[in-house]
């Protein structure tokens, strides 16, 4: 298993990850439930770590692809330039998680804001690391970078005389 191979396994991680950390401290703090907000402080500190190990191997990853047919050096370029800001708002996430945790932990009454505040910008690295998969999807999926799947264009095509028959 190569760099590409542990890049294209890992990348979902940070994507599912924040989103599911962001729902459940949302969950955890509208319950009161300290319980559930350190559960997803431990699952946004994963996808914090994932994103860190994505990032890493894509170098590694952009050099097996850059050289095939139809691969658009702009979208690895977009690709890589919109990774490094989903990066940093990912190891913000980690960070705040931490203390977090660690305000949980101590039950101080820093707990409630550092909860807040981990909300918001686990939101706003939701939004960045999915536009970053977006854009990486673009590199080899051609379907997302035209718009439009050739398999649903060519169904419309064959299909287009028989859309007035039966809607069983």
């Amino acid at each position: 298993m190569d760099q590409t191979h542990i890049h294209l396994l890992i990348t979902h991680l940070p994507i599912f990850g924040s989103l599911l950390g962001t729902l459940v401290l949302g969950y955890g703090m509208w319950k009161k439930s300290d319980s559930t907000q350190l559960a997803s402080y431990y699952v946004l500190i994963i996808s914090a770590l994932g994103a860190v190990i994505a990032y890493v191997t894509g170098e590694g990853a952009e050099e097996t692809v850059e050289n095939i047919q139809g691969v658009s050096e702009n979208a690895i370029e977009q690709h890589a330039d919109f990774a490094v800001y989903a990066l940093i708002a990912l190891i913000a996430v980690g960070i705040v998680s931490l203390l977090g945790v660690y305000f949980k932990i101590i039950k101080s009454s820093f707990a409630k804001p550092v909860a807040t505040v981990t909300l918001v910008v686990a939101l706003l690295s939701f939004g960045l690391v999915a536009r970053t998969g977006y854009l990486g999807g673009q590199i080899r999926h051609t379907e997302i970078a035209s718009g439009t799947s050739q398999t649903s264009v060519e169904q419309g095509g064959e299909q287009g005389g028989e859309q007035g028959g039966d809607d069983d």
